[in-house]
């Protein structure tokens, strides 16, 4: 079984819309995750804010296009009372992030790729851009 690794909207943007210059980085994640090198998760929340996200850019015919096909590769965890309320206890001041965190710590995965490192101070998973966990992997 390949590595599980959560994903947050920033990384599935950073692919779907190319936005230079973190779509490299992206890109390399979602090949290894084709490949079935990796395992990629994450949460109906970040899922639905993506939707929002390309509806607004690209309408939502394609919106679901894209949605579509990153399901292909991209599981999705479940997000229950417990997780909520773990994150509406914690220190975290981005609600989402807290939701994100605890999703991926009460289902044991144990790498989160963000590029929104600093909302993540105390945790007890490894918490990376693609670029560092690329980086790291390959050593």
């Amino acid at each position: 079984m390949s590595k599980q690794i959560f994903v947050d909207a920033d990384i599935i943007l950073d692919l779907l819309c190319k936005r230079e210059p973190f779509y490299p980085y992206a890109a390399e994640i979602f090949t290894q995750a084709d490949s079935g090198i990796i395992t990629l998760v994450t949460t109906s929340v970040v899922l639905t804010n993506v939707f929002y996200i390309l509806r607004k850019a690209t309408g939502s015919i394609k919106a679901r296009e894209y949605m579509r096909k990153l399901r292909i590769l991209v599981g999705v965890l479940s997000v229950g009372e417990k997780i909520i309320d773990l994150a509406l206890n914690s220190e975290f001041t981005d609600f989402e992030d807290a939701i994100q965190y605890f999703t991926a710590r009460e289902n044991h995965i144990g790498t989160l790729l963000t590029r929104n490192i600093k909302d993540y101070k105390a945790r007890d998973l490894l918490v990376k851009t693609p670029e560092e966990y690329l980086k790291s992997s390959h050593k």
